[in-house]
Order: C-alpha cells, then sequence, then structure tokens
C-alpha cells in the first residue's frame, strides 16, 4: 500500500527533513506541501537539496488543503498546530513536529509555552522507556503523534535507564548541551547570524527557563514512577557554531550502594536490542560528527566515583533523530511497516 501525505511548513527545517526522508520511503507519496509567507512559490527554492521534489509547489497551510491525505506531518512554530489539528478528525494519521501535543499538563504548558491548551498525544520516542516497557507499545496503531522536541528527547534518553533502574537520584540533574542553531528553526534572528555565531559559543535559556525542562521531566516520571515534582534538573543550551547537532553533557548521582556494574548494566539492558540507540563501549564518547544525517543516537557514559555521578555524553543530529527521523520512525511503527524504513544509523563524514 502506497500512503499519500502532506507535509505543512515545508520551506523549513524540521519541514525540509521530514521531506528528505520520505523521498526515500517505499511506501510514500509526498503528494502535497504547504507554508504561509513561502505559499505558491516552488518548494525547490526552499529546499534546493531536495533534487527529486522539484515538481512541488507550496500551497496555503488550511485545513482544507492538508485534508484528505492519509498523513499529515505538522512541521510549524510552537503554538500553532493546534489550529489545524482539531480540522483533522478525519485524517487517519497526523504527526506533530512542534510541541502543542507533548505536555500531558495544562500547568506545565502554562508557564512555559502559554495560549490555548492541547489534549497529549502519543510521544514519538520509541526507545524511551515507560512503565517497565518502551514507548514504541503505544505507538503501534497510533492515529495521533507527538514527535519530541530535539533537547527533551536526547535528555531523556540518555537518563531514563537509570532513573528507571534507580541506580541515579533524580533530584539533581545537571544537563548541559551544545546545540546547533537549526534546532531554532529557519527564521532570521540577530543572534542566529553567522556573524553572531561563528568563533563563539552562545547559552540561551538559562536558569530554568527552556521550554523543554518540562518535556523531560514529564519522560522521566513515566519511565520511572518517579513522581514529577522530585526530577530536578538544571538545563543550559549553548548554540555553537555547527549547523546540526547535540552534544548533551547529563549527570546525576549514584544512588548509594549501587555498583558499577550495575550501573553499566542498567544502560545496556535498555539499549542493547536497539538499532538507533546505542552505548558505546566503555572508555568511549561520541562526537556530533559521528551522527549528522543519521537516526542515531550515540551515548558514552563514565561513573565517576569522586563525584559520585554518573556522566552521560549523547550525540544526536538534532534535526533527524531529534525531529524528523523520530517522527518517521514512530510514522513506521504505527503504520505496522518495518521501523527503520527509509531511516540510516550511518553517519555522513567527513
Amino acid at each position: 500500500m502506497t500512503y499519500s501525505v502532506a507535509v505543512s511548513g515545508a520551506s523549513g527545517y524540521a519541514g525540509g527533513e521530514i521531506l528528505r526522508l520520505l523521498a526515500g520511503h517505499p511506501d510514500i507519496e509526498i503528494r502535497t506541501v504547504t507554508a504561509h509567507s513561502n505559499a505558491g512559490q516552488p518548494l525547490i527554492e526552499h529546499q534546493p537539496h531536495l533534487r527529486s521534489l522539484a515538481h512541488l509547489t507550496l500551497q496555503d497551510t488550511t485545513p482544507a488543503i492538508l485534508a484528505g491525505h492519509d498523513i499529515v506531518f505538522l512541521a510549524l512554530p510552537h503554538g500553532q498546530s493546534g489550529q489545524y489539528t482539531d480540522a483533522l478528525g478525519d485524517t487517519p494519521l497526523v504527526i506533530d513536529a512542534g510541541a502543542d501535543h507533548r505536555l500531558t499538563s495544562q500547568d506545565a504548558w502554562d508557564a512555559f509555552y502559554g495560549g490555548a491548551f492541547h489534549e497529549p498525544w502519543s510521544y514519538g520516542v520509541p526507545e524511551l522507556l515507560v512503565d517497565g516497557t518502551k514507548q514504541r507499545s503505544h505507538l503501534v496503531g497510533a492515529r495521533r503523534i507527538a514527535a519530541p522536541g530535539c533537547n527533551a528527547s536526547t535528555v531523556s534518553l540518555s537518563l531514563a535507564p537509570g532513573v528507571a533502574a534507580g541506580v541515579i537520584d533524580p533530584s539533581d540533574i545537571v544537563a548541559v548541551l551544545a546545540v546547533g542553531p537549526s534546532g531554532a528553526g529557519k527564521s532570521a534572528k540577530t543572534n542566529l547570524l553567522a556573524s553572531e555565531i561563528l568563533g563563539s559559543a552562545n547559552p540561551y535559556a538559562v536558569g530554568g527557563t527552556h521550554r523543554h525542562i518540562p518535556e523531560i521531566r514529564q519522560a522521566l516520571a513515566a519511565a520511572s514512577g518517579v513522581a514529577d515534582d522530585r526530577i530536578r534538573i538544571s538545563f543550559t543550551p549553548v548554540l555553537v557554531p555547527m549547523s546540526r547537532g547535540i552534544l548533551a553533557t547529563v549527570t546525576a548521582p549514584i544512588v548509594e550502594g549501587t555498583s558499577d556494574a550495575q550501573i553499566r548494566a542498567a544502560w545496556q539492558d535498555a539499549y542493547g536490542d536497539e538499532t538507533f540507540v546505542q552505548l558505546l563501549p566503555e572508555g568511549h564518547f561520541p562526537r556530533t560528527a559521528d551522527v549528522l544525517g543519521a537516526n542515531t543516537a550515540l551515548m558514552g557514559l563514565a561513573i565517576d566515583r569522586a563525584a559520585n555521578r554518573v556522566t552521560i555524553v549523547t550525540a544526536v543530529d538534532n534535526l533527524v533523530k531529534g525531529t524528523a527521523g523520530a517522527a518517521v520512525q514512530s510514522m513506521n511503527i504505527a503504520l505496522g511497516l518495518p521501523e527503520g524504513t527509509a531511516l540510516s544509523t550511518n553517519g555522513v563524514a567527513p
């Protein structure tokens, strides 16, 4: 069976990456692409790397144009998806790459986003531990999927095995992320100009203000059964001069009486059979270059007994495993297709 697809926000980074992956999917026909200010223009003018889709023209983003497809991807700024999802009730599968359907708590939404609150959908991180199983099981047959925030899923995947196994204390988590500016979208902003970023590292959303914090807490609470208010995280992202990629360095205290073998076993047991989340051998740590263009999260683990903390270093491509790849992987599961269809574990080098 071939599924017809519409992609909104197709002129942006996330929409473009969704299209790049879907263009190589044997079961997908990309029928419609939409935008706002760029509507009426050829897609190829905004995504010149997508040569196989040069025949497509960006249409207006309206419920009427998005309707009538088997699958709709929404790659819109936060707070804009809900107005369309409410009108797509007859669409068999809708996948939102924005934040509108990620959070289960309206209080958290109001505190970090504001605006209309929309019902939570199945969370699109298949490998994430949830109540003793994997989120994958909640995606089978799903009709509505919320793709993750790239920073949030990176940190959550880094910590979930240790929190679920009870070998680390989630009340004192520290996460510092080096992040490429493509995660901020394609809109022109002074702080994202090359002249502002090149040769510099720039912290942002410092002091517990980043919007992905409640998403991380929600995911770790689901993984461990620990109450959300017991999960405390100091989260600091830093823009660095690479177009795409996240390198997350995450630490948490070791629970008293836990052995080194128990700690490493928590991550090996969680990810040993996974294709797209891989724990590196002891003493090895990933680079963002190793996952460029891949739907892979690579992580290294160190046990710092002097500080009594576990350190996890995780690298992902924020546009692939962080967003579009997670969305396509979740789509495959929902439709009963092989999970890795159109996705690669191999990066691009040099």
